[in-house]
Protein backbone atom coordinates (compact mmCIF):
# COMPACT_ATOMS: atom_id res chain seq x y z
CA UNK A 1 0.00 0.00 0.00
CA UNK A 2 1.11 3.56 -0.70
CA UNK A 3 2.32 5.53 2.30
CA UNK A 4 1.34 8.90 0.86
CA UNK A 5 -1.20 9.84 3.53
CA UNK A 6 -0.45 12.38 6.23
CA UNK A 7 -2.08 13.03 9.58
CA UNK A 8 -1.47 15.85 12.02
CA UNK A 9 -2.73 16.86 15.43
CA UNK A 10 -2.10 20.33 16.83
CA UNK A 11 -2.46 20.75 20.60
CA UNK A 12 -2.52 23.48 23.22
CA UNK A 13 -0.44 21.42 25.67
CA UNK A 14 3.14 20.20 25.37
CA UNK A 15 2.53 17.42 27.91
CA UNK A 16 -0.50 16.28 25.94
CA UNK A 17 1.67 16.38 22.81
CA UNK A 18 3.92 13.65 24.17
CA UNK A 19 0.91 11.61 25.28
CA UNK A 20 -0.73 11.98 21.86
CA UNK A 21 2.48 11.05 20.02
CA UNK A 22 2.74 7.85 22.05
CA UNK A 23 -0.94 7.01 21.46
CA UNK A 24 -0.64 7.59 17.71
CA UNK A 25 2.46 5.41 17.37
CA UNK A 26 0.90 2.61 19.40
CA UNK A 27 -2.37 2.73 17.44
CA UNK A 28 -1.08 1.96 13.96
CA UNK A 29 1.93 1.29 11.76
CA UNK A 30 2.76 4.92 10.93
CA UNK A 31 6.03 6.80 10.49
CA UNK A 32 6.62 9.72 12.84
CA UNK A 33 7.50 12.74 10.68
CA UNK A 34 7.47 15.41 13.36
CA UNK A 35 6.71 15.70 17.06
CA UNK A 36 7.68 19.04 18.59
CA UNK A 37 6.65 22.11 20.49
CA UNK A 38 5.76 25.14 18.41
CA UNK A 39 5.23 28.81 19.19
CA UNK A 40 2.68 29.99 21.65
CA UNK A 41 3.23 26.89 23.77
CA UNK A 42 1.51 24.56 21.33
CA UNK A 43 2.61 21.10 20.16
CA UNK A 44 2.22 19.29 16.85
CA UNK A 45 2.48 15.65 15.87
CA UNK A 46 2.72 14.64 12.20
CA UNK A 47 2.66 11.07 10.89
CA UNK A 48 2.53 9.41 7.49
CA UNK A 49 1.60 5.98 6.22
CA UNK A 50 -1.21 4.29 4.38
CA UNK A 51 -4.68 5.82 4.72
CA UNK A 52 -6.14 3.33 7.20
CA UNK A 53 -3.11 3.49 9.49
CA UNK A 54 -3.02 7.30 9.48
CA UNK A 55 -6.78 7.49 10.15
CA UNK A 56 -6.42 5.08 13.08
CA UNK A 57 -3.44 6.96 14.50
CA UNK A 58 -5.16 10.36 14.29
CA UNK A 59 -8.37 9.01 15.83
CA UNK A 60 -6.38 7.53 18.72
CA UNK A 61 -4.40 10.75 19.13
CA UNK A 62 -7.55 12.88 19.18
CA UNK A 63 -8.99 10.68 21.94
CA UNK A 64 -5.75 10.89 23.95
CA UNK A 65 -5.47 14.67 23.48
CA UNK A 66 -9.14 15.27 24.26
CA UNK A 67 -9.63 18.94 25.24
CA UNK A 68 -6.07 19.91 24.23
CA UNK A 69 -6.70 19.37 20.49
CA UNK A 70 -6.70 22.64 18.51
CA UNK A 71 -7.01 21.13 15.05
CA UNK A 72 -6.25 17.93 13.15
CA UNK A 73 -6.46 16.36 9.72
CA UNK A 74 -5.93 13.27 7.62
CA UNK A 75 -5.00 13.90 3.99
CA UNK A 76 -5.41 10.58 2.14
CA UNK A 77 -3.37 11.41 -0.95
CA UNK A 78 -0.94 14.20 -0.10
CA UNK A 79 0.54 16.02 -3.11
CA UNK A 80 4.24 15.20 -3.49
CA UNK A 81 5.18 18.91 -3.48
CA UNK A 82 4.07 19.37 0.14
CA UNK A 83 6.99 17.59 1.84
CA UNK A 84 9.78 19.61 0.13
CA UNK A 85 7.86 22.83 0.88
CA UNK A 86 7.57 21.80 4.54
CA UNK A 87 11.32 21.22 4.61
CA UNK A 88 12.05 24.52 2.88
CA UNK A 89 14.07 22.84 0.13
CA UNK A 90 12.05 23.91 -2.90
CA UNK A 91 14.22 25.62 -5.52
CA UNK A 92 12.67 28.68 -7.16
CA UNK A 93 14.67 30.53 -9.79
CA UNK A 94 12.29 33.45 -10.31
CA UNK A 95 8.93 34.60 -9.03
CA UNK A 96 6.05 34.91 -11.42
CA UNK A 97 2.99 35.89 -9.41
CA UNK A 98 3.36 35.38 -5.65
CA UNK A 99 0.56 33.88 -3.57
CA UNK A 100 0.37 33.66 0.22
CA UNK A 101 -2.19 32.01 2.47
CA UNK A 102 -1.86 32.65 6.21
CA UNK A 103 -3.58 30.63 8.94
CA UNK A 104 -4.06 30.62 12.70
CA UNK A 105 -3.37 26.85 12.74
CA UNK A 106 -0.69 24.57 11.36
CA UNK A 107 -3.15 21.81 10.51
CA UNK A 108 -5.52 23.95 8.45
CA UNK A 109 -2.60 25.55 6.61
CA UNK A 110 -1.14 22.21 5.48
CA UNK A 111 -4.59 21.15 4.28
CA UNK A 112 -4.88 24.46 2.44
CA UNK A 113 -1.44 24.11 0.86
CA UNK A 114 -2.33 20.61 -0.37
CA UNK A 115 -5.59 21.93 -1.85
CA UNK A 116 -3.77 24.85 -3.47
CA UNK A 117 -1.17 22.74 -5.25
CA UNK A 118 -3.87 20.31 -6.42
CA UNK A 119 -6.08 23.14 -7.73
CA UNK A 120 -3.71 24.80 -10.19
CA UNK A 121 -0.37 24.55 -11.96
CA UNK A 122 1.72 26.37 -9.34
CA UNK A 123 4.92 25.72 -7.45
CA UNK A 124 4.93 25.66 -3.68
CA UNK A 125 7.83 27.71 -2.35
CA UNK A 126 7.58 27.13 1.38
CA UNK A 127 5.20 26.04 4.10
CA UNK A 128 6.27 27.77 7.31
CA UNK A 129 4.85 26.31 10.50
CA UNK A 130 4.40 28.27 13.71
CA UNK A 131 8.05 28.89 14.64
CA UNK A 132 8.64 32.60 15.35
CA UNK A 133 5.12 33.24 14.05
CA UNK A 134 3.07 33.31 17.22
CA UNK A 135 1.64 29.89 16.40
CA UNK A 136 0.45 30.90 12.93
CA UNK A 137 1.47 29.27 9.64
CA UNK A 138 1.69 30.36 6.02
CA UNK A 139 2.39 29.00 2.55
CA UNK A 140 4.04 30.84 -0.34
CA UNK A 141 3.61 29.77 -3.95
CA UNK A 142 4.32 31.02 -7.45
CA UNK A 143 3.06 30.59 -11.01
CA UNK A 144 0.99 32.54 -13.51
CA UNK A 145 -1.37 35.12 -12.05
CA UNK A 146 -4.47 33.07 -12.92
CA UNK A 147 -3.00 29.85 -11.51
CA UNK A 148 -1.82 31.57 -8.33
CA UNK A 149 -5.24 33.19 -7.85
CA UNK A 150 -6.97 29.80 -8.27
CA UNK A 151 -4.54 28.09 -5.91
CA UNK A 152 -4.77 30.81 -3.25
CA UNK A 153 -8.57 30.76 -3.44
CA UNK A 154 -8.65 26.95 -3.08
CA UNK A 155 -6.25 26.98 -0.14
CA UNK A 156 -8.01 29.89 1.58
CA UNK A 157 -11.37 28.15 1.20
CA UNK A 158 -10.11 25.10 3.13
CA UNK A 159 -8.49 27.23 5.85
CA UNK A 160 -11.48 29.56 6.05
CA UNK A 161 -13.93 26.67 6.42
CA UNK A 162 -12.25 25.90 9.75
CA UNK A 163 -12.38 29.56 10.79
CA UNK A 164 -8.57 29.79 10.74
CA UNK A 165 -7.90 32.16 7.81
CA UNK A 166 -5.76 35.19 8.72
CA UNK A 167 -5.22 36.52 5.20
CA UNK A 168 -4.68 35.62 1.55
CA UNK A 169 -2.68 37.69 -0.93
CA UNK A 170 -1.84 37.49 -4.64
CA UNK A 171 0.92 39.79 -5.91
CA UNK A 172 0.89 39.81 -9.75
CA UNK A 173 4.41 41.13 -10.44
CA UNK A 174 6.45 40.89 -7.26
CA UNK A 175 9.80 42.61 -7.04
CA UNK A 176 12.68 40.10 -7.33
CA UNK A 177 13.96 41.13 -3.90
CA UNK A 178 10.98 39.35 -2.31
CA UNK A 179 12.41 35.98 -3.35
CA UNK A 180 15.61 36.75 -1.42
CA UNK A 181 13.52 37.47 1.69
CA UNK A 182 11.80 34.09 1.43
CA UNK A 183 14.89 31.92 1.11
Amino acid sequence: MAKNSMGLIELTSIAAGYQVTDAMLKAADVELVLSRSICSGKYMVMVRGDVAAVEAAVASGRRAGHFSVVDSFVIPNLHEAVFPALSGVTKVEALEALGIVESFSVASLIEGADAAVKAANIQLIEIRLAMALGGKAFVTLTGSVAAVQSAVDAGAQIVGAKGMLVNKVVIPSPRPELLNEMI
